[in-house]
């Protein structure tokens, strides 16, 4: 099949994946498609070492919009309550938790659509602290603009995460109250601003196989392929408008992980949100397609998170292990992955069009 072509050194980051090439992918057998994503992986990662991440909303609840899936909007009477900032302190005590708890990335997280300037030295001063303790730090906040973006770089701020959520020609559906342009302008603050971006997307939200491949396909054309590739099965919660939507198929689950891993290879892929109602075997089998890197901890913002301790006996089971923080001569922080043998090709003129 001339759309999937095998794995090659060195590995060609390419960023004008059509549509048609990605629904190859997903079409192959899934024994098929499982080898060449692990095999892509093996190229650039240890197998056995798996980033862990913990995720603390810093401010929950009372957002204006009305994005179908999330419990936080103030639309929806889900039984979130809605709270102010956190304390810098209280903050800091979270992630010194997560820390001792291992792990190695702390992302902080708000439910604004985006952050007032007044805002941003009350986040800025978490970032320095929770850095000084040796941790990346990461922060969603929502929209950005250039000089916020470029604030929170100059306090320490590793990573910033700002999801396109699904395919752009199915965004309509779920969300009404931003473009996805809005997102894209957001990703292109944060870039020009030096973070690093974690972006991905939602599955299971009732979109068709064809616009899966569409979000895949948008985040594998961005100018630069996200550093993390956040992978979130929905959870459904009461009260929001996708309640009751038609879960996804396990093995399309795993199919979409997979290809993730094949069209950013040098990506970390992240199992994120609804891993707490996945088996074990699932997440073997997301692991063994190329995922590397997990949230930890008990709540995942306001919906359940699998407990270490379970995740710890899973890891022992597998044979993985914590992911540790390296910084290299480059101050690369993504430790496993191959910097050499590495081209970028031109962005194609329509990488971000569905």
């Amino acid at each position: 099949m001339s759309a999937v072509s095998p794995t090659r050194e060195p590995t060609v980051l390419r960023h004008d994946w059509s549509r048609g090439e990605i629904e190859a992918l997903f079409a192959l057998p899934l024994t098929d498609l499982l080898f060449r994503a692990a095999a892509v992986h093996r190229q650039h990662f240890d197998p056995a070492e798996v980033q862990i991440s913990t995720l603390l909303s810093v401010k929950t609840g009372g957002c204006p919009e009305d994005c179908s899936y999330c419990p936080q909007a103030q639309r929806y009477h889900t039984g979130v309550e809605a709270t102010k900032l956190m304390e810098t302190e209280a903050v800091l005590e979270k992630a010194r938790q997560a820390k001792a708890a291992g792990a190695s990335r702390f992302c902080m997280g708000a439910a604004w659509r985006s952050p007032k300037d007044r805002d941003i030295p009350k986040v800025a001063a978490m970032i320095r602290e929770v850095k000084a303790l040796g941790m990346e730090t990461c922060a969603t906040l929502g929209m950005l603009s250039g000089p916020q973006a470029r604030a929170l770089k100059d306090a320490g701020l590793d990573y910033y995460n700002h999801n396109i959520d699904t395919d752009p020609e199915y965004y309509d559906a779920i969300i009404h109250t931003r473009e996805i342009q809005d997102r894209f302008d957001t990703l292109e603050h944060v870039r020009d601003a030096g973070l690093k971006t974690c972006c991905g997307g939602i599955v299971g939200m009732g979109e068709t196989g064809r616009q899966r491949a569409g979000l895949l396909r948008t985040l594998a054309n961005l100018p630069v392929h996200p550093d993390s590739v956040p992978i979130n099965r929905l959870v459904q919660v009461e009260g929001t408008p996708l309640h009751g939507t038609e879960a996804i198929d396990p093995f399309d689950f795993v199919r979409t992980i997979a290809v993730a891993r094949i069209l950013m290879p040098r990506s970390m892929v992240r199992l994120s949100a609804g891993r707490q109602d996945m088996s074990d075997e699932l997440q073997a089998m997301c692991f063994l397609a190329g995922a590397n890197s997990i949230f930890y901890g008990e709540q995942l913002l306001t919906t359940g998170n699998p407990d270490t301790e379970r995740d710890m006996a899973l890891f022992q089971r597998l044979g993985l292990r914590p992911m540790q923080v390296h910084v290299d001569a480059e101050h690369h922080d993504r430790p496993g992955t191959v910097h050499a043998d590495i081209v970028e090709l031109p962005q194609h003129p329509r990488s971000c069009a569905a």
